[in-house]
């Protein structure tokens, strides 16, 4: 760390107000970087000392809040005493039912894998699924898939829980009561027959944004049948802003697409595209990592963002200003590189020097940069950026245009408005949605939920997987078949087809989209893969059909689906007069949650515990302030504050986060669900109702009121912190620019103790075949958390809920910790992922009573669960706190359905134990036993653990640090790998390597 500082900080928890004055003469008397986790731990108050000497986080060393740790013990000595008489946990016995006759292709113990895809928002995620006996059990990404290349992201990691979610619509209903399919049949016929001799006036089918082409097509071929019927399209995304831009821009509808690998400056105007949701963010983040190699060519990247994300914290240069501005940055830049008029006001200070630099930047990188707009943004934003990249010649080398992934591009807010206006004047008789739930998030003036529920509607009829906000309001509920239940098909955002094929039958007996339209259109037993395959019969001709489906299946998409770019003519940008918005008025930012999107995942527990990239708060949303706007209202984080948009409020509590621009605010949607079963509903807070047809992303003239309440929020940030406990910091985070890189390669290394200077027994692991480390790069990193949840679900890792979370007791083996850096206004931001270092010289293990806790001959550290009697003394020695105690029986024993979901190679931990990562060691157990098997050794690359096969930016390495030709060996010899807390002397077979930031030097101070 250059020039390291040490400011003596007096640390707060959160909720203590900021003290300003004291943090700027602090920051004033600095020498050097500081490098910090909150704006408490900067801001200075006893209370986060305390917590430092504390050996536990606060409530993590009580049972319950009167219950100390000493009475604690006594309890576990008394319940151990007891154990052989009663136990702790007994299992249900189940009855073991044998094959009559075992399938050849299947080997109990061995998992087999499937490709298929898990669509969201009308994007694939193509997957590989395993499954061990017909229950599928984790997702991969398909690394043979171009659009992925093997990476996830959270959503499509968590959809595996969604699938065995017990609060799933398990049966049809009707008008309250369960019903079957086959009287849903003949109710329908009734209407339908009606409607037949209207040409289909009367109906509407609402649907989310669909890429599927059977289902597109089999949609089309209804609405020939009833050519009155309308189809309209609704989801709570940004395509709106997207298509009209390019309509703006082009005249026509189209699908832009980047190409991160060859683009030497990135200029990101708002735009979140390395995180979860954003059209090819998988794939991005991979081709994005590629160029941030400081020893080959490394791009550069700026940020313009009105909420700090974790794509702004990757930036070399991050520029926070409020959204409403950004359109005017916008064009300013388009004037000053010529691609619009003359005519304009550049801005001056900080924002026009950021400006012309980054102006030049471009300038100086025709045809290898690329200018991306966040969805969210105006389409004369859009519509500039298109004609900027076009400017630059861009287009053909880092971006190209291609036909809509939608099947249906349309303004869906216009559609929603226009089936509103049709139920209200009585024009709907038959109304079908699939999916979505629009009662509970479309724009509030609309009125939706007033609309549906007019008698003027006879039929109504909800298809989804949950009962929720909307489908109690309509007569029929037919219950959805999960994506890993069913066939279908569905375009990645490239436009190439996967084939998406059932690991297992539907738990529920129930239909897929593709089955419901057959139904509506007069054939209701036709099953999913009819449909799909007859669907593609007909796209391929030849006489080798089966040959082109079994490869299709195989591979998990069709070759040759991948959609040609485009050659398109961009229009002179014919744009409104953008008026400068008011310095001093308050905008509200409106933006997707990180963790549940849309809402639709707030059943989904693990989504929920995951903690939010940059303010890590998990089981919740709250309005984020910045700094300046917190200390000018005098609001501390939890403070409760009244949101106010054009009349409509809302009552939500505060998180001051750094880096938020002044006179802005930001809500995430998602949250205060009614109707989201046992884990979703009543979490959070309900902002939908702000959100207007004029306001859908962005809003101006907002008021915020402070109230006399509180709110306890559940973060995990700045729990089980690395510093010692008089507060100093640790060289934790090390970073250089790429200049001073070059000038001084090994800056990250540092002296390290003697081996033989310890009072461990010296181990030789050189002597064994396989020593396993993990080297983790910071550079690539992009604190996706994609490698926590797929450590979840690859290790059985439970839920714990709010309460637990709040008292520090989250049960992660692996976090994503976030670090600043400098101004609490615009700070430097940087991710570490921490799991268990497995140290050679494991200060875990000597403490250890009964010897739970001990070395492999591969020198990994294993635990032994049931030797494990919960002292924690292992958790209190652990330097780096990656230890979990299992307080309380988080496992749900008894549900059937989570029984099913458990990987079968991983022991499912009850109470009373302490559990951490281990590198997957039963992944390192399959591949051994197989190499002896054929008397091979276990091929660098063949094995990788759960969060590196999941990893999009392929930032984490597994491997034999024996053999001296593996990759993670070539790293751990880098310039750049460092151990964390290496002066300790405990050997941590998992590094580091430093990151490189390449900023420019026009920019720097």
């Amino acid at each position: 760390m250059e020039d390291a500082q040490k400011i003596k900080r007096e640390d707060v928890c959160p909720g203590k107000k900021l003290d300003r004055a004291t943090v700027e003469s602090q920051l004033r008397q600095a020498t050097g970087p500081e490098y910090w986790r909150s704006l408490e731990e900067l801001a200075g108050t006893p209370e986060f000392q305390e917590m430092l000497h504390r050996e536990f986080p606060k409530g993590a060393s009580e049972w319950v809040d009167s219950f100390s740790r000493r009475g604690f013990l006594q309890v576990m000595g008394a319940s151990l005493a007891l154990a052989g008489m009663t136990g702790c946990t007994k299992l249900p016995l189940e009855p073991i039912v044998p094959y009559v006759r075992q399938p050849e292709e299947v080997v109990p113990g061995r998992p087999m894998f499937y490709a298929t895809a898990i669509t969201l928002s009308g994007y694939a995620s193509p997957v590989l699924v395993e499954s061990h006996l017909g229950r599928p059990t984790k997702i991969e990404g398909n690394d043979k898939h171009p659009a992925s290349l093997g990476g996830t992201d959270v959503f499509t990691q968590a959809a595996i829980l969604g699938m065995y979610d017990p609060d799933r619509s398990q049966t049809i209903m009707r008008r309250g009561d369960v019903d079957s399919w086959s009287e849903f049949i003949k109710e329908i016929k009734g209407p339908l027959a009606v409607q037949k001799g209207l040409g289909g006036a009367g109906i509407r089918i609402l649907t989310q944004t669909i890429s599927s082409p059977t289902l597109a097509d089999q949609l089309r071929a209804f609405l020939k049948m009833y050519p009155q019927a309308k189809w309209h399209v609704y989801e709570p995304v940004n395509r709106d802003n997207v298509l009209e831009g390019a309509k703006l821009a082009f005249g026509q509808p189209v699908e832009t697409r980047y190409d991160f690998s060859k683009a030497d400056v990135i200029v990101s105007l708002d735009a979140d595209f390395l995180y979860a949701g954003f059209p090819g963010n998988t794939r991005y983040i991979r081709d994005f990592a590629s160029l941030r190699n400081p020893d080959g060519n490394m791009s550069r990247f700026y940020a313009i963002e009105s909420t700090p994300t974790s794509t702004g914290a990757k930036a070399d240069h991050r520029l926070p200003m409020r959204a409403g501005e950004v359109e005017n940055l916008v064009e300013a830049l388009a004037i000053d590189l010529g691609v619009v008029g003359s005519a304009g006001k550049l801005p001056g200070g900080d924002q026009g020097k950021y400006l012309a630099v980054v102006a030049k930047d471009l300038q100086g990188h025709h045809g290898s940069s690329i200018v991306i707009p966040g969805e969210h943004l105006s389409p004369a934003v859009h519509a500039l950026a298109h004609a900027i990249n076009a400017a630059l010649g861009n287009v053909g080398k880092t971006v190209f245009y291609t036909d809509p992934v939608d099947a249906n591009p349309i303004n869906q807010t216009e559609s929603l408005r226009d089936l509103v206006a049709d139920m209200r004047a009585g024009k709907v008789d038959l109304l079908v949605i699939m999916g979505g739930n629009p009662c509970y998030d479309a724009p509030a003036d609309l009125g939706f939920s007033d609309a549906l529920k007019s008698p003027n509607i006879a039929l109504r009829v909800y298809h989804g997987l949950y009962q929720n906000e909307t489908s109690e309001y309509c007569h029929w509920q037919m219950n959805e078949a999960h994506a890993l239940e069913s066939w279908s098909d569905s375009r990645a955002y490239d436009g190439t087809v996967s084939i998406v094929q059932p690991l297992i039958a539907p738990l529920y007996a129930g239909k897929s989209a593709h089955e419901m339209v057959s139904a509506l259109s007069g054939v209701s037993d036709a099953t999913g893969y009819d449909l799909v395959r007859a669907y593609w019969q007909k796209q391929h001709s030849g006489s080798d059909f089966e040959v082109f489906w079994r490869k299709s299946l195989h591979d998990g998409w069709i070759e040759g689906t991948a959609y040609v770019p485009k050659s398109l003519s961009l229009r002179t940008p014919d744009l409104p007069v953008q008026a400068s918005p008011d310095p001093k008025s308050l905008e509200i930012n409106f933006r997707r949650d990180p963790s549940i999107y849309d809402g639709q995942f707030a059943n989904n527990g693990w989504l929920q515990e995951l903690p939010k990239p940059m303010s890590k708060l998990t089981w919740d949303n709250a309005v984020l302030v910045g700094p300046k706007m917190a200390e000018r209202e005098g609001l501390k984080t939890e403070d409760m504050v009244t949101l106010e948009l054009n009349g409509r409020k809302v009552t939500v509590p505060v998180w001051i986060q750094a880096g938020h621009p002044d006179y802005s605010v930001s809500v995430y949607l998602g949250y205060g669900r009614m109707r989201a079963g046992k884990v979703g509903t009543g979490a959070g807070f309900d902002v939908y109702p702000l959100r207007t047809t004029s306001a859908m992303w962005i809003g101006t003239g907002a008021k915020l009121t402070k109230t006399s309440a509180t709110y306890k929020l559940a973060s995990t940030q700045g729990y089980q912190t690395m510093d010692t406990p008089n507060g100093e910091s640790r060289p934790l985070v090390r970073e250089r620019s790429l200049e001073k890189y070059h000038e001084d390669p090994k800056f990250a290394q540092e002296e390290q103790p003697p081996r033989e200077l310890t009072l461990y027994p010296n181990v030789d692991y050189s002597k064994q075949d396989y020593a396993w480390g993990m080297t983790i790069d910071l550079n690539s990193c992009v604190g996706c958390n994609n490698c926590m949840i797929a450590c979840v679900s690859e290790n059985n890792i439970a839920v714990v809920g709010k309460e637990q979370c709040v008292k520090g007791r989250h049960m992660h083996w692996l976090r994503v910790d976030a670090y600043y850096q400098g101004d609490r206004d615009n700070p430097k931001a940087y991710f570490q992922p921490v799991p268990c270092m497995q140290c050679e010289n494991a200060p875990c293990e000597v403490v250890c009573p009964v010897g739970a806790t001990l070395h492999s001959t591969e020198g990994l550290n294993d635990m032994v669960y049931n030797r494990c009697v919960g002292t924690r003394y292992c958790s209190n020695n652990c330097p780096y706190k990656v230890r979990r105690f299992n307080f309380l029986l988080f496992q749900d024993w008894d549900t059937e359905q989570y029984k099913m979901m458990r990987n079968p190679d991983v022991t499912v931990r009850s109470r009373g134990v302490m559990e951490k990562c281990t590198y997957c060691i039963q992944r390192i157990t399959e591949h051994r036993i197989d190499a002896e098997r054929t008397d091979e050794k276990i091929k660098d690359g063949s094995l990788q653990t759960a969060c590196q096969q999941s990893c999009p930016a392929g930032a984490i390495i597994f491997g034999n640090i024996n053999d001296p030709n593996s990759q993670v060996s070539k790293l751990k010899a880098h310039n750049r790998n460092y151990g964390l807390l290496a002066d300790l002397n405990t050997r941590p077979r998992t590094t580091y390597l430093a990151e490189v930031r390449n900023p420019n030097p026009e920019l720097e101070g």
